[in-house]
């Protein structure tokens, strides 16, 4: 890829490094969409890497430290190039069930675990990945700190919080990244967390930018289309009517992916990038793919601007939408505003 092609950058925090405009989402690399390639897999990863990605985002409950294990040859051999992240807290029981793990000792547990899954001696940016509203906020963020003086943490994000949570985990240490599902399906997070983020310097990571596939026009009757074993059968957006109303809100992203040549994923990343001008503060978009074409096609839609009437056409889909981001709302930002 020519230099030209190649993504900008954007600054993680306010003192951290300088990363690709747009990350690389890996949980489906191991887990939650069905069979995996894992030689596509790692071709995605250094397709990602030669496109000016920087940014590659796990988590521990991903295939329960498959996703970090898979990460692992990729991280030895680029460790100076990538700015690793990874989450604690959504703790996977044997029963198949999971829980919130927000305590100390969890924390501490949970890092060492990632480490040596991961095979390196520090993390770049530790999330925690849900907020469990009974241990205080200030213990567990406390604890994080612990590890950025000890050396195993770069730097600390919070994942799914409201703009009061950032602000008193901002208060204990400061936070480089807020990480929200944040798309032209969802704009939730527009309520109080982007704003605070803005004031307080915090780059805001956008997860499921693509809104989980569907702004690409892949679903037609999503729940029948979806494979066993892809858990987004479980989701509201994706069932029944409320997939084939969503499927009918497309048409402002087709007319606009009309008029730049684009395809509607290009268009949405598009949208979900501007968001940077809109709110003020960096917007690093961690779409997730295993197709090394998707990468291509994905880090191309950084160099797409919207104008001012294409920007109008896309602002009612979100208010339109039908179905939650979740069935289970109860561990998201917006279930606590």
């Amino acid at each position: 890829m020519t230099s030209q092609n190649r993504i900008g950058t954007a600054r993680l925090g306010e003192n951290g490094p300088l990363v690709g405009v747009q990350g690389l989402g890996c949980m489906g690399m191991s887990d939650f969409y069905g069979a995996t390639d894992e030689s596509a897999a790692r071709e995605t990863l250094e397709a990602a890497l030669g496109a000016g990605v920087t940014l590659f985002d796990t988590a521990d409950m991903y295939g329960m430290g498959a996703n970090e294990e898979f990460l692992a040859p990729f991280l030895k051999a680029h460790r100076d190039e990538v700015v690793l992240a990874t989450k604690f807290a959504i703790h996977r029981t044997p029963d198949g069930g999971r829980e919130i793990r927000n305590d100390p000792a969890h924390i501490k547990s949970a890092v060492e675990a990632s480490l040596r899954r991961l095979g390196i001696d520090v993390i770049d940016l530790y999330y925690m990945h849900r907020r469990d509203p009974r241990v205080p906020l200030s213990e567990s963020v406390g604890a994080m700190a612990e590890l950025v003086a000890e050396g195993k943490v770069r730097q600390l994000g919070l994942s799914e919080v409201t703009g009061a949570e950032l602000r008193e985990a901002y208060a204990v240490h400061p936070i480089a990244a807020v990480q929200s599902e944040w798309s032209l399906f969802s704009r939730d997070v527009e309520t109080s967390v982007v704003g605070a983020a803005a004031q307080l310097g915090v780059t805001f990571v956008p997860y499921s930018p693509l809104g989980r596939g569907f702004l690409t026009g892949a679903f037609q009757d999503a729940s029948a289309e979806l494979a066993e074993g892809d858990f987004r059968r479980s989701q509201p957006r994706f069932s029944g009517e409320n997939a084939k109303h969503n499927a009918n809100l497309l048409d402002p992203v087709r007319k606009a992916a009309k008029a730049h040549d684009a395809t509607l994923g290009q268009i949405a990343l598009a949208w979900v990038q501007q968001r940077a001008e809109v709110h003020g503060l960096p917007v690093v978009p961690i779409p997730g793919t295993r197709k090394p074409s998707r990468v291509l096609e994905n880090t191309a839609a950084t160099h797409i601007t919207l104008d001012a009437i294409e920007l109008e056409w896309l602002e009612p889909i979100a208010g339109a939408v039908a179905g939650d981001r979740y069935a289970d709302m109860t561990g998201t930002s917006a279930a606590r505003e």
